[in-house]
């Protein structure tokens, strides 16, 4: 032990005796304040040259030296060509390693790692499998870091890749889906709790400065992980089909039935995929109860009998699914999932379900989305004259347009929604020939409520 002490004294003293000299050299010290100048006007080329002496020659007397580093070499990557471009980009990779080496618990593996993944991805500078190999470590060594939303899909489509290559296997492409659209998940749920704090006061006119560019931010970022998430989704497509799905629970049925995370994962995506008619989606469901008889398992069993036609013995089963559940989030989600059971048999109990989801959530835009869904699909069952019938189109594009602003990783999809039940709504002229502008106009029909005729 004294000999392990006395080693790792010597060690340590070393580095530091290191960093100090680095400190202490003047030449370093002044090109250290030559580029960081430069580079503080983005004049970066002007700065190479003092930063690579001070990189080269005292790599530790600064985090700058890679932070900066980073930017004045994708500047000239961008600005050059040929074996030189070649040679900016080997050098940033080795910036990249080395920034881990040098200020370990400055750079995270996972930042590091995808920052390497991108830059060889948009130059072309690596295969499928050494992008999916890379980013794939990353993943599992460093989670909580890995938030790029470019690099979780660049994570997965590289894997579909070479799954249609014939080098991976379909359940590995079903794995990884479930850990990057939960990843996706994680993090938009941490945008859309600041968001869901600052309308109100955006609403109400009290934003700060401060405040309302956070409010931007996690905004902006939402919206980027729904083009992801949809991108990720595009990118599965028919392979997570009821044809692929149930041969390959089928096959790993026996080995996976105990490991209760495949097994809620199987149901829930057979779930989704609409695939409950068939008796595997029956046996994973009654597996998953064995294993874990919580909420969802309740969820699943009352949307059987609601197919069966045992509408009472469902409703007990969805109720018990929300007493159980006690986390928010959770519940607002079971809420939509019974919800969407609903929306074809009783309009007015889906809207129900789904507005129990908004109480537990006020973030949870698809339920926003399916509210204005079932308010579109009743125009026909919403008053007596054409106009009247056309009006519910505003409710629908108002709660729609909801979607999008508490959930900005929907806001295309809430856009487009909303953009189309206006169309529909009464035109400007139609109005001015209703003599209704301004006017309210009630709902006789399960939706109730009204809307205000906008005014001319």
């Amino acid at each position: 032990m004294k000999k392990e002490f006395y080693c790792m004294m010597i060690g340590l003293l070393a580095v530091m005796g290191t960093a100090n000299a680095q400190a202490q050299n003047p030449e370093c010290m002044t090109n250290l304040s030559i580029y960081a100048e430069h580079a503080k006007v983005k004049n970066y080329d002007a700065a190479y040259t003092p930063w690579k002496m001070v990189y080269e020659t005292c790599p530790s007397i600064n985090k700058a030296n890679f932070s900066l580093g980073e930017k004045i070499l994708s500047y000239k990557i961008d600005n050059s060509s040929g074996a030189e471009k070649d040679g900016y980009i080997n050098d940033l990779l080795a910036l990249y390693d080395n920034s881990l080496k040098v200020f370990p618990d400055k750079f995270p593996k996972a930042v590091v790692a995808i920052d390497k993944a991108l830059l060889l991805y948009d130059n072309k500078m690596a295969s499928d499998e050494e992008l999916y190999n890379l980013l794939d470590n990353a993943f599992k060594q460093d989670e909580a870091n890995f938030k790029n939303p470019k690099a979780l899909y660049l994570y997965f489509s590289s894997l579909v890749d070479l799954y249609n290559a014939g080098k991976k296997d379909l359940s590995a492409v079903f794995d990884t889906y479930d850990d990057v659209t939960e990843k996706i998940e994680e993090e938009n749920t941490k945008l859309t709790d600041i968001i869901s704090q600052l309308l109100p006061k955006e609403e109400a006119g009290t934003l700060t400065s401060k405040e309302n560019r956070r409010l931007k931010v996690a905004t902006t970022n939402s919206e980027s992980y729904g083009k992801i998430a949809g991108s990720v989704d595009s990118k599965l497509g028919a392979l997570a089909d009821c044809d692929n799905l149930i041969p390959l629970y089928e096959k790993n049925f026996e080995s996976k039935k105990t490991d209760v995370t495949w097994v809620k994962r199987a149901v829930g995506r057979m779930f989704s995929k609409d695939c409950i008619d068939d008796p595997m989606f029956q046996k994973l469901f009654e597996a998953q109860l064995a294993l874990d008889p919580s909420a969802d398992a309740y969820v699943y069993g009352g949307t059987l009998k609601n197919k069966a036609g045992d509408s009472k013995g469902a409703i007990a089963d969805y109720n018990k699914a929300l007493e159980l559940e006690t986390d928010p989030r959770k519940k607002s989600n079971i809420a939509y999932k019974i919800a969407t059971s609903y929306r074809r048999s009783s309009k007015s109990t889906a809207r129900s379900y789904a507005q129990k989801a908004i109480d537990a959530n006020p973030s949870n835009g698809r339920a926003y989305l399916l509210i204005a869904n079932l308010y579109a699909t009743s125009a026909n069952d919403c008053g007596s004259t054409p106009f009247e019938k056309r009006a519910i189109y505003w409710k629908a594009a108002d709660m729609a347009r909801r979607a999008g602003r508490v959930d900005p990783s929907l806001s295309g999809n809430a856009n487009q929604a909303a953009a189309s039940y206006s169309a529909k709504a009464p035109s400007k002229t139609d109005i001015f020939n209703s003599g209704l502008a301004g006017k309210t106009i009630p709902f006789n029909c399960w939706v109730g409520g009204s809307v205000t005729v906008p005014s001319l």
